[in-house]
């Protein structure tokens, strides 16, 4: 076990003697590409369990993961932190996924937002697409297919 410790505390001292020899430039040059491939998603949902299941399929695909738990949250989580995209619950406390919806497109037309819903009927998607969603997920939905559809999103 000590010696374990030992190696793992060579191995950092290794590593940050290596970062020492790499010239300052292109230590920030490489920061700047990472941060810029890192997209900052909104999660605007109260359903606990989505919200774990989404921050933690985000964060896996590498992006900065921001939780609103109710609409009027979410709203004010979008002008302070102005993220790429949001993924957003239709049926949220205080203003449901539509009213954000709507309060989005007038002020940030060019946001992706991807609504969530339990509600898969022809009327509630045609009322989504109507307000500016980009995407309808119904609930349960494929991580996969969401994440893969995220990642095209922010291409």
């Amino acid at each position: 076990m000590f010696s374990q410790r030992r190696r793992d505390a060579e191995k950092r001292n290794e590593i940050l003697l290596l970062s020492l020899c790499i010239p300052a430039s292109l230590r920030e040059d490489a920061f700047e590409k990472e941060s810029k491939l890192m997209k900052k998603i909104l999660i605007a949902d109260d359903e606990p369990n989505i919200v774990i299941s989404l921050e933690y399929l985000m964060q896996r695909e590498g992006h900065e993961v921001l939780v609103a738990r109710d609409g009027e949250e979410a709203l004010q989580m979008i002008s302070e932190h102005e993220p790429d995209l949001v993924l957003l619950d239709a049926m949220m406390p205080k203003k449901s996924g539509f009213e954000v919806l709507q309060a989005v497109r007038a002020e940030h037309p060019d946001l992706k937002i991807i609504m969530l819903t339990a509600k898969g009927r022809d009327t509630d998607i045609a009322k989504g697409q109507a307000l500016g969603a980009d995407a309808y997920v119904v609930k349960p939905f494929s991580t996969r297919e969401l994440a893969e559809q995220v990642r095209q999103m922010l291409d």
